[in-house]
């Protein structure tokens, strides 16, 4: 790779002036990682950076399959790209990431967007200076078709996004083949890196200066579950809590099969980790569950949940919603309302359900219309938006620490953070503040937020 690099930095070199590039990822975190490594790809071969695709002379689109809205945004903006690569011929487009590794979206790009110069997925980054040496040297197109990877690579600088919040993934790839997900056929079966470096990367983050530290994997439980010296997630927790230095730990995503009781017994005992979970349940309703393959029911679910506030009365959860999963009815969503109720979640991410060809969900013959997915979707917002109406004035007359992301949307001098409980806190101070713990008194609860005042 390194002699690649070299190649399309001394090409770049003898430029007027250094080459752009535009890299855009959509989806999940794991996405903007994988981008922030593209970014220190495209720096060491010699490449500035902008954040106007036309204005650049190479753009990577770095995809996400999750979602058909995600796919038609993607090919969206490929069609927007054409007029500008007609315009300045040497423009390179690529497109990376989920959406590649599907047989017939590479055929549809091949085919229907022949501008494109690279493709490539997942597991391409080592050979990515490769195929862009190859196009500067005339090759026409570059279809990397090796699909998900079987190992981890490492080694890749990232130019990140944020100066005191950082992404360290933990492990790629998903086992768990729930019948409405791409994730498993794109990303490939779960491969967890080694603890030992991303302790070491962790340390060296917080070292930095990063007050955040974001662990990330498609289903960070089942963290080294393919390792053999037996450290599992809950043991990686206490061991990066241990690193010196005043940050803060999160994760995401978790899922309820692997979350048992030591993994809320690591996050009341690690003081950095917050008493907070993201676990997504996806529906209130068995039937639905052992219809998506989620190897749970919702009376385990809501064990765990208890579990946690026998620990602690105050702590809060997050959630994903699955709503108009292919012929769910009436009576199963209003088990997913009931679950909310008992629950109680700070904040819900809801979706309906979108088509996914490949999973055994998509050859469901669904007869519910999307009108009613519509009024439960309704329905669910609504229920949400009077919880945390109702549970946020609980925070009201107290002091939360605060990590401020910068300015709010309530005019000058207004800042806006996130709380341990992992809560949005909006107050009144001075910019500097961005990126440091902050003692915030609260004085307002609103359905999204919390309103109040620097308390030193």
């Amino acid at each position: 790779m390194d002699l690649y690099i070299e190649k399309v930095r001394s090409i770049n070199e003898k430029r007027e002036a250094p080459p752009l590039a535009h890299v855009h990822n959509y989806g999940c975190q794991l996405n903007v990682t994988d981008g922030e490594k593209l970014k220190g790809l495209l720096f060491k071969m010699g490449f500035g950076f902008t954040e106007v695709p036309e204005e650049a002379d190479l753009v990577i689109f770095n995809t996400c399959a999750v979602r058909e809205n995600a796919e038609e945004r993607v090919f969206g903006n490929l069609g927007f790209l054409k007029h500008y690569k007609e315009q300045k011929k040497e423009m390179i487009i690529c497109v990376s990431g989920c959406m590649t590794e599907q047989a017939d979206v590479v055929e549809k790009i091949r085919s229907s967007y022949k501008y494109v110069d690279i493709v490539f997925g997942t597991n391409a980054f080592d050979r990515f200076p490769k195929y862009v040496f190859e196009v500067l040297e005339g090759r026409k197109h570059v279809y990397d078709e090796t699909g998900p990877g079987k190992d981890v690579s490492e080694g890749n600088e990232q130019i990140r996004s944020s100066t005191f919040k950082a992404s360290v993934p933990i492990m790629y790839g998903c086992n768990n083949f729930c019948t409405y997900c791409i994730v498993p056929y794109v990303r490939g079966r779960e491969r967890s890196r080694l603890p030992e470096l991303i302790i070491d990367e962790v340390r060296g983050l917080v070292n930095e200066g990063y007050k955040e530290i974001m662990l990330l994997g498609q289903n960070v439980n089942s963290y080294g579950n393919d390792l053999e010296d037996g450290i599992k997630f809950p043991e990686l927790l206490r061991r990066i809590n241990a690193i010196e230095g005043d940050f803060i730990i999160r994760f995401m995503s978790s899922h309820p099969k692997d979350a048992g009781k030591d993994l809320i017994d690591a996050l009341a005992d690690c003081e950095k980790a917050g008493h907070f979970l993201h676990l997504p349940v996806q529906s209130g309703s068995n039937s639905v569950l052992e219809r998506m393959n989620r190897r749970y029911t919702a009376e385990k679910y809501l064990e765990i949940i208890d579990y946690a506030k026998s620990k602690d009365p105050d702590f809060t959860f997050s959630t994903d919603i699955l709503i108009g999963f292919p012929n769910e009815t009436d009576e199963e969503f209003e088990d997913t309302l009931k679950l909310i109720e008992k629950v109680r979640y700070s904040n819900i991410y809801s979706f309906i359900y979108s088509k996914r060809t490949g999973t055994k969900a998509a050859l469901i013959d669904d007869k519910t219309p999307y009108s009613a997915k519509q009024e439960r979707m309704q329905k669910l917002l609504e229920l949400q938006r009077k919880i945390t109406t109702e549970d946020y004035k609980k925070y009201i007359g107290r002091t939360l620490e605060v990590l401020v992301d910068g300015p709010g949307k309530g005019g000058e001098g207004t800042l806006t953070g996130k709380s341990r409980e992992f809560i949005i806190v909006n107050f009144r101070g001075d910019s500097s503040l961005t990126g440091n713990f902050v003692k915030v008194k609260i004085t307002g609860a609103r359905n999204w937020a919390l309103d109040g005042e620097l308390a030193d």
